[in-house]
């Protein structure tokens, strides 16, 4: 059975503070994380965008955020819907003194969340409301009025008298201090594939243009050359000069760019004379 399932590993004391800060994901962390957790994998960025204002993550996905004691983790898992049977590999894949996981399947009802503090099981429960998968640990208070009856309607028979997936939201609040609604603080990450596909060509360009701007000369039109001002004897010349500033004019535009090569033919020009008159 598929269920999306994000996990929460934890430092910090306050979780809820660094999340409210809004800080930014870094690319370069979830590339290091999965190519840790599966050297094999090829590793593709395929967004940059909050958690909780979008879809989840899909089959050969992984949405990752690494804060300050904070490092959050979505992907899609089809193996036991049991947390307590989470890939051990998967489970320690970052160091943490408190692991939380909740796992949701909208289509079938499914929610499960689990919570781990020094590498041991505490609570875990995974249910759909006709069928419990796990139920270890003692309940917590935030799970009371569930079990009460007091947010769903009851359905009779064996059935829990709550849905699983409404649970699962609560835990989130109540373990973490945080609201992972979109009316709460963006949860920035950074999502990749791990199957192949080639990256899209609006996280790709991005990437392109910061590369191709950093091997560029380091000539602004409006900067009046003050790098060379103090430096004759190694100063560039003058038609080398004229040459870079129609290139950096073409990609400023073209009119700058007729006017600057017509600034270039002129000093051209001058040099001319200048060899004559020597």
């Amino acid at each position: 059975m598929e269920s999306v399932v994000t996990l929460w590993f934890v430092t910090a004391a306050d979780p809820a503070r660094i999340i409210e800060s809004e800080p930014k994901a870094d690319r370069g962390f979830g590339r290091k994380y999965l190519a840790q957790l599966n050297p094999a994998w090829p590793i593709t960025p395929i967004g940059e965008f909050p958690l909780n204002r979008s879809a989840q993550a899909s089959a050969g996905e992984y949405y990752v955020a690494g804060f300050p004691g904070v490092t959050v983790v979505q992907t899609v898992l089809s193996d036991s819907p049991a947390l307590s049977e989470l890939n051990p590999r998967l489970l320690d894949s970052v160091p943490a003194a408190e692991v939380y996981a909740f796992a949701v399947n909208p289509e079938t009802g499914y929610g499960g969340f689990a919570h781990w503090r020094g590498g041991v099981l505490k609570r875990s429960l995974c249910a759909e409301r006709s069928r419990t998968y796990e139920d270890v640990g003692l309940p917590a208070p935030f799970e009371a009025p569930f079990w009460a009856g007091e947010r769903a309607e009851s359905i009779g028979g064996i059935s829990l008298p709550f849905e699983p997936v409404e649970l699962v939201a609560e835990a989130q609040r109540a373990w973490l201090g945080v609201d992972v609604s979109p009316d709460g603080p963006d949860i920035h990450v950074v999502a990749y594939a791990v199957d192949g596909r080639p990256a899209p060509r609006s996280v790709d360009g991005p990437r392109r243009a910061r590369e191709a701007a950093s091997r560029r000369e380091p000539v602004a039109l409006s900067s009046g050359y003050d790098d060379y001002e103090d430096d004759t004897d190694n100063a560039p010349e003058p038609t080398h000069w004229a040459d870079r500033t129609v290139a950096v004019a073409k990609r400023t535009g073209s009119g700058a760019a007729r006017r600057l090569g017509a600034a270039r033919r002129w000093v051209q020009e001058k040099i001319r004379h200048s060899d004559r008159q020597n």
